[in-house]
């Protein structure tokens, strides 16, 4: 651990000695209660990752963390256990708070915490997102959760309706930070903070550290400890990248015999438009496939029932925009496909971090239609150090690595 003029700083690839410490380290070392591990060990959790060695502790003595982490290296339990190992079940006040960018991720986080809860009794997590009821929330509300997560405007609304106090609240993390004050929450997560008068430590979760995030950093944390963890370390997810090129036209049969011929049995594919992800569902029922969509123009109480479905293993491919890239949480996701080359670097990343979760292995393909999307994401593998891989799939359903050839240099004579 290194120490500056303002924050105690965690670099997972500098410090040698620590990263031995956390080769060894297990969760009861990290002093977690027996609830707690009861219910890690239920959900098949044997070691903590580098974010969870590094953050549990400092929270559950109370400090105010930034960290950055890659997406899948399990940021969630990091700041969930040792908000759960705080609260207090006798007391019926809100004790916790996440906020969360989207409905998706707020509904994922609360599963999460849900299942942390097998073993606790008496503590409750009430879930507020807009695009459904309001009047339901309240009644969760009135069931006195000690643990809310919410996305901004939705958790205001309750405010300024007087359904929710935050007087007692002693934690408040802010899950994918970057993300929220990116897409214009940046007023509305401020004023929260500052409502959040008894507040004992402040947790900023992010894959990236955005002048947003370091703003409010600045604003409202207290010596606080800054944890990195790089992509190079250990628990970066483990997955294969490839890549396959064929005509547009060629796109939709392409990608459904990829998954027939090697068997992937759990699969999310991207697409960049509303209208190409219904689309491509419609095609994929017609070829008599186990399919579904999410996107924004389906209500959101369709959305919740697709991704439940997929999540309990009811549907075997789900077709998504990126509006549920960072929502959907699953541990054992065969593949993703990139329908559509993403337009930002980091959605690629977020995409392909749905796979190669929980120490599982992943395969990841971008099946690419023209030559300005063969440039994007070679753009993306220079960018985020990936190796991504050109491949052909044969007509019996084999794959072989395409040869690329070395563009021509004519020479010029004078």
């Amino acid at each position: 651990m290194v120490a500056n003029s303002r924050k105690n700083c965690y670099n997972s690839t500098n410090d040698n000695k620590r990263k031995i410490f956390m080769d060894e380290i297990t969760f009861e070392q990290l002093g977690l209660s027996d609830a707690m591990r009861k219910a890690l060990e239920k959900k098949g959790y044997g070691y903590p990752t580098t974010i969870q060695q590094l953050a549990i502790p400092e929270f559950l003595q109370w400090k105010d963390v930034i960290a950055k982490a890659p997406t899948g290296t399990g940021k969630t339990f990091a700041f969930g256990i040792p908000m759960i190992e705080h609260i207090d079940p006798e007391c019926p006040d809100v004790q916790g708070l996440i906020l969360a960018p989207t409905r998706e991720l707020a509904i994922q986080i609360g599963d999460e915490l849900r299942g942390l809860l097998t073993y606790f009794h008496g503590v409750r997590v009430a879930v507020l997102y807009g695009g459904a009821g309001i009047v339901g929330q309240a009644k969760q509300l009135e069931k006195k959760p000690q643990i809310v997560v919410a996305t901004p405007g939705r958790l205001m609304d309750h405010y300024n309706r007087k359904n929710i106090r935050f007087d007692k609240i002693q934690t408040v993390v802010l899950d994918e930070a970057d993300r929220m004050l990116d897409m214009g929450f940046f007023k509305d997560v401020t004023r929260i903070i500052e409502k959040v008068k008894n507040r004992r430590n402040l947790g900023l979760f992010s894959a990236t550290i955005s002048q947003e995030v370091m703003t409010v950093s600045w604003m409202y944390q207290r010596d606080e400890v800054e944890i990195t963890v790089e992509p190079k370390q250990e628990d970066r997810p483990d997955i294969d990248q490839y890549s396959m090129t064929v005509t547009p036209l060629e796109k939709a049969e392409t990608a459904l015999r990829l998954i027939r011929t090697q068997g992937y049995e759990r699969v999310m594919i991207f697409c960049n438009t509303k209208h190409m992800c219904q689309r491509l569902s419609d095609d994929f029922q017609r070829a008599g496939m186990d399919c579904d969509c999410i996107h924004g123009d389906i209500r959101q109480s369709q959305r919740e029932k697709t991704m439940q479905k997929y999540r309990d293993g009811k549907l075997a491919i789900l077709i998504a925009t990126d509006v549920a890239s960072r929502g959907i949480d699953v541990d054992d996701v065969d593949c993703v496909i990139n329908f559509d080359i993403p337009e930002e670097n980091e959605y690629y990343v977020h995409r392909i971090g749905r796979t190669g979760r929980a120490k599982r292995k992943g395969v990841a393909w971008s099946i690419v239609g023209n030559f300005p999307e063969k440039a994007k994401l070679d753009e993306i593998a220079k960018f985020s150090n990936y190796q991504i891989k050109p491949m052909l799939l044969g007509a019996d359903g084999s794959l072989t690595e395409e040869t690329v050839k070395e563009p021509v240099v004519k020479k010029r004579f004078r």
